[in-house]
């Protein structure tokens, strides 16, 4: 199994601003991948690794150009949640 993530629900806070949540998951061996958030353009990116202790992300980058679309680099086998704040 390879990384997947899932999106849980996306509601609106305001007239400009969404909120997306959802999960992710890693198999043995996989190290991150694409978070697709459903919004149009992320601001604000949160996430916590709850799959083992001493599990960190190491690195969330706003992939330019695909709008919603955040990569995710985690240690090996980590899995967690995440929110994103955007349109």
């Amino acid at each position: 199994m390879a990384f997947a993530s899932t999106r849980t629900a996306t509601f609106g806070i305001s007239r400009s601003k969404r909120i997306s949540v959802g999960t992710f998951t890693n198999a043995s061996g996989d190290t991150g991948g694409d978070i697709v958030t459903g919004l149009k353009f992320v601001d604000t990116f949160v996430w916590s690794c709850s799959s083992h202790f001493g599990t960190e992300v190491i690195k969330v980058t706003k992939n330019s150009g695909t709008g919603g679309t955040v990569a995710l680099v985690t240690s090996d086998n980590a899995d967690g949640d995440w929110m994103a704040v955007g349109l």
